[in-house]
């Protein structure tokens, strides 16, 4: 099977073919941390996570870089409007941003550098763009010269003609042409401001991204991510920066995904049509507003309405309810024992072949760019099978049937790591954090039960525990607890 990639240069699907066999390496554009980020931001964060974890399940090793675009226009404004320090609305913004991101599922990157961190880095690629002529400086600023990189407009499918006759010529008279843009500006009374060649400063956002990617991916990688709204001119500048200082194709496959609209207008904090995903989130779980937004297609726009959230809510009940009455016969049946996987040619074949065919589609869908909306209606479609199976008047619990629901499961388990869905979310077959802390602390209790003898209450813990997929283990070493198909403590 070979996975296919909708590519934004090239306007096409094209076969993935990773630059080093094995490994892939990302990069994304993050925040910029001067406001709690909205739902058309959470998509773009999501989308790369859902690519790093479907690449994972097919056995790639993923380097995932995300900056933070810590020193921009919109943070000194934010800074001088609450009169406060840039430090502190960066640090505030930058919090907001790993909590939220977190409540939506996401994985941490392998690196979040931040503009701030990488300055030497920013001077250095700026300076080999001046001395190889791609840029100049003018009155302590540093502007990249368009001009100069004919290629420039291959990636937003733009004429550099065009652009400069639609340009305000006012915008800054020193620039050669209106549509130059700034890799270093000057730093104005009150700004942040770091040494340079050319002036005490600060980089322009363009810059920052190309610096950041390479330092930590190298000249040439394999995916750049983003909305759709940063092809133009961000990821273009990127192109021109990048490829003008090291002579080499930048990014392999360019990945944006769609908008996410209001009333037919996308939503975005210029047009004051945004929900922050705090908002959200006060009324809807984090885990429905995940499925909400990875139910269509990454390309495809999204309508936002609170009938839409209701939908996808609805949807997540239903996987749950299978998931559920699975792992309720699988406690019961827990003492019955496995089969081998050979042995279950030929008995309950057709679910058996339900199963595997559910495999295979969400892989093929996944296969086809990242086509979450075809994965969810694989989920959708084993739920109703599971449905049927557990519901037929011949079933019973024997180690077979207990078997094929143990491999139903694990596919369930599979498709929502992929998609970054908890299908058994607020079930406790899978524990972290407070809940293994309170787990513990029942064993402990129980363990004094036993050393006072009092059986009763000993085994009232064992059954209570085994009741929400908890199985414990006495063992000359002490009492061990595992969680229904999980791992062992």
């Amino acid at each position: 099977m070979t996975i296919r990639i909708y590519n934004t240069m090239t306007r096409q699907k094209e076969v993935f073919e990773p630059i080093e066999d094995g490994k892939v390496k990302i990069y994304s554009c993050g925040p910029t941390v001067y406001d709690y980020f909205h739902l058309g931001n959470a998509r773009a964060f999501i989308v790369p996570d859902l690519i790093r974890r479907y690449l994972e399940f097919r056995g790639y090793e993923v380097t995932w870089v995300q900056n933070l675009t810590d020193v921009d226009d919109k943070i000194i404004k934010r800074a001088t409007d609450e009169g406060i320090s840039f430090e502190e609305v960066v640090s505030c913004y930058s919090k907001a941003f790993f909590e939220d991101i977190k409540k939506l599922g996401i994985k941490q990157a392998t690196v979040y550098p931040r503009a701030t961190e990488h300055i030497s880095n920013i001077i250095d690629l700026i300076e080999t763009l001046v001395s190889k002529g791609f840029a100049y400086v003018v009155g302590g600023d540093v502007f990249f010269d368009v001009s100069k990189f004919p290629s420039y407009g291959k990636l937003s499918n733009q004429d550099i003609g065009q652009l400069s006759a639609g340009a305000r010529v006012d915008v800054d008279e020193r620039k050669r042409n209106p549509i130059d843009f700034a890799l270093w500006k000057s730093a104005k009374p009150g700004e942040p401001r770091w040494q340079s060649p050319w002036s005490q400063g600060r980089p322009g956002w363009h810059i920052e991204c190309s610096a950041m990617s390479m330092t930590y991916l190298g000249e040439t990688f394999d995916i750049h991510t983003g909305g759709q709204d940063l092809i133009f001119p961000h990821h273009e500048n990127e192109i021109a920066q990048s490829e003008a200082a090291t002579g080499k194709p930048f990014v392999k496959y360019w990945i944006h995904n769609g908008y996410i609209n209001i009333d037919g207008e996308k939503m975005s904090k210029s047009l004051g049509n945004f929900f922050a995903l705090r908002q959200i989130v006060e009324e809807y779980p984090p885990n429905v507003v995940r499925l909400f937004l990875v139910s269509s297609h990454y390309r495809s726009p999204i309508n936002f309405s609170d009938e839409e959230l209701n939908k996808a809510e609805r949807s997540l009940d239903r996987l749950k309810n299978s998931v559920r009455a699975i792992n309720e016969i699988l406690v019961k049946g827990d003492e019955v024992g496995k089969v081998d996987e050979d042995k279950l040619d030929g008995i309950d074949s057709n679910f058996n072949h339900k199963i595997v065919e559910a495999r295979e589609r969400f892989i093929n869908g996944m296969d086809d760019d990242f086509n979450t909306a075809i994965a969810i209606s694989v989920l959708h479609d084993l739920a109703k099978e599971v449905n049927i199976f557990i519901n037929s008047p011949e079933f019973q619990i024997n180690p077979i049937k207990l078997s094929l629901l143990r491999n139903a499961m694990e596919a369930f388990e599979d498709f929502g790591e992929v998609l970054g869905i908890s299908l058994i979310e607020g079930d406790s077959t899978k524990l972290e954090g407070k809940e293994e802390e309170l787990v513990e602390l029942l064993l402990r209790l129980r363990d004094d039960a036993r050393k006072k003898k009092d059986w009763s209450m000993a085994d009232a813990i064992r059954n209570g525990l085994k009741e929400i997929g908890i199985i414990v283990e006495d063992t000359p070493q002490g009492a061990r607890w595992k969680q229904l198909n999980g791992k062992e403590r």
